[in-house]
């Protein structure tokens, strides 16, 4: 397959042998396996430390031995503090004590983070690259221009977001980008506070980390990143493949040999 080269302004230029990558089939299960184990490695898990409460000096002896007990002297037989001169501190470690432990701290009773192998994640990469360059899942009624989308390197040195929109406008993209600024309100439960929803539906890949990935960002629903840093949920957001894609042309060149070096999230 050839893919034409397009200049900044929109004027085509020279042709390029598409990457391995384009051919690959298109999974969907496997790309939005490859998402989900991606986003569950930004879940928190809620569970206190083992140690939380217990990193004292703070010691039991017994209610028998003699030396440091408290017997006697109408003090608590409780873990206390060890201070100079056999002194007898505050107690700790317990409950009941100021920073002491919880008496029944939260623990972690599932494995939350889902693991993918590197073959499984590679090839659900090459799937989602695959499915950017097909009318049928990037949608032929929103886009005009030939996908998949293949800049020259002058689009790396744009360092000004006005001068990207300028871009997007050459590549008859700018209407969807005007569709993007209006988020979309959803009230949340009882609280009253309104959850704000933007759609994804650019992405931005350089060859390096290029001023083109700053420029690109602050536009309403665009991503950018360097090839070495490509992932499936920036390919396909929400597990949904078909995401608009603008290669820089080294970028292109390179999809091959980066998706050979990338692996899963660990």
């Amino acid at each position: 397959m050839k893919v034409k080269v397009l200049e900044i302004d929109g004027r085509q230029g020279a042709e390029l042998e598409a990457q391995d990558a384009f051919n690959e089939q298109i999974r969907e299960d496997l790309i939005r396996r490859a998402v989900l184990s991606e986003d569950s490695f930004r879940l928190q898990p809620q569970a206190h430390s083992v140690m939380a409460g217990m990193q004292t000096t703070a010691s039991y002896y017994g209610a028998m031995n003699s030396y440091r007990t408290g017997r006697h002297v109408g003090h608590a037989m409780r873990p206390r503090e060890k201070l100079g001169g056999g002194i007898q501190g505050k107690v700790k470690r317990i409950p009941s004590a100021v920073k002491g432990r919880r008496a029944h701290p939260h623990m972690i009773e599932k494995t939350l983070v889902e693991f993918i192998n590197t073959k499984e994640y590679r090839k659900a990469l090459r799937s989602a690259i695959a499915a950017t360059a097909s009318k049928e899942y990037v949608g032929s009624k929103h886009v005009e221009t030939e996908v998949p989308i293949v800049v020259s390197d002058s689009i790396e040195k744009i360092s000004k977001t006005k001068e990207m929109m300028n871009v997007l406008k050459s590549l008859k993209l700018l209407e969807m980008v005007e569709s993007c600024k209006e988020a979309k309100h959803l009230k949340n439960g009882r609280s009253g506070r309104e959850r704000h929803y933007k759609k994804s539906f650019l992405l931005v890949v350089s060859k390096e980390d290029a001023p083109a990935i700053k420029a690109a960002r602050n536009i309403a629903g665009s991503d950018a990143c360097a090839i070495s840093d490509i992932k499936a949920g920036l390919l396909a957001p929400g597990g949904r493949p078909g995401r608009i894609v603008i290669w820089s042309e080294s970028a292109f060149k390179g999809i091959d040999e980066e998706l050979g070096r990338i692996k899963p999230p660990a």
